[in-house]
């Protein structure tokens, strides 16, 4: 017998105002034909003037506890991915805690940048089976639109604002591949290619936040390769390959990312769920956007076979097989 950490809720945010391709076209030499060719975005979301990380995160958690039908103490930890906190301190999820009203239990903040919920889900796996938590609220949530230069267009138009929230629990399993919930996960980093996907600020260099800046073509390059790569060694973590599959869970970063890693691994893009094309980039959100989206749609399942993977600054990669 074993612990696995089941999901049993799940939920997402994205703020009101919806940002079309167009939009740039009145500002920048780009199109609307342009961005979607090379990104496959048709449009995004961008938070409003005051609306912080936190509110998305806390709106997303709260959509969350409705689905899972539990209330904000019955929650033993929430960790929260992202890389566009409030403050620098203290954490967004000990934001989340006081917004939610959650009285007891613990918080804390991962950043791994586009990776984020990835690594977020791993730490929360390995508390429920350590029995340091049983049930843990796991968060995405980042508001991009902050540190974009908007006169780099090939930048500022991939990204987007938003919030996803998975709730998981621990629950006896036969510690077998068909168990639900987590059954693996792999984790990477190697910080000599920081320089691919970076912001040119922070506290300790220049007391400010910065602006993005990213290698394109390099980071295109070494992210199908390691995504393909996490993915397959997760798989053979959780005893399963590629044909026990139902469904890839990708960060939502660019559309021609996705289909090279799909096709890497041999699976036909009618088992990817894609959200690139009305979210954009939301880095740390994207993976539980595109989860809840899967399953508000009817695509998800109960039983079926997940694997969950992304790529971000760092460089930083990971994935997670999960039985949904």
């Amino acid at each position: 017998m074993t612990t696995r950490a089941v999901a049993i809720g799940i939920g997402h945010y994205l703020p009101a105002r919806v940002v079309p391709n167009s939009e740039f076209e009145k500002t920048l030499d780009t199109s609307d034909e342009w961005i979607r060719s090379r990104s496959g975005i048709e449009r995004r979301h961008f938070a409003a003037e005051g609306e912080m990380t936190s509110d998305l995160a806390v709106k997303a958690a709260n959509a969350a506890l409705t689905n899972a039908g539990l209330k904000a103490d019955d929650l033993d930890a929430v960790i929260v991915a992202t890389s566009t906190p409030d403050l620098t301190f203290p954490s967004v999820a000990t934001m989340v805690q006081g917004k939610l009203g959650m009285t007891r239990g613990f918080g804390f903040d991962v950043q791994a940048v586009c990776a984020g919920f990835i690594f977020a889900l791993a730490n929360a796996s390995a508390l429920i089976a350590a029995g340091q938590a049983n049930r843990v609220m796991v968060i995405g949530a980042e508001t991009f639109s902050r540190i974009i230069d908007w006169e780099d267009r090939s930048t500022c138009v991939l990204f987007g604002d938003g919030a996803g929230a998975l709730i998981l629990e621990g629950q006896d399993a036969a510690g077998t591949p068909g168990d639900r919930g987590v059954l693996a996960t792999d984790l990477n980093s190697d910080g000599r290619y920081r320089d691919m996907l970076y912001v040119d600020g922070g506290v300790s260099s220049t007391g400010t936040a910065g602006k993005l800046r990213m290698q394109g073509n390099p980071l295109f390059r070494q992210a199908v390769e390691k995504l393909t790569s996490t993915a397959h060694k997760a798989l053979e973590k959780a005893k399963l390959t590629e044909k026990d599959v139902d469904w890839i869970v990708p960060h939502q970063a660019n559309i021609r990312i996705i289909q090279g890693t799909a096709k890497k691994m041999g699976l036909p893009m009618d088992n990817v769920i894609v959200t690139v094309q009305d979210h954009g980039n939301t880095s740390a959100a994207s993976i539980p956007l595109a989860l809840s989206v899967g399953v508000a749609e009817g695509k998800i399942k109960r039983g079926q076979l997940l694997v969950a993977e992304a790529i971000g600054g760092g460089l930083a990669w990971g994935a997670v097989v999960l039985r949904w």
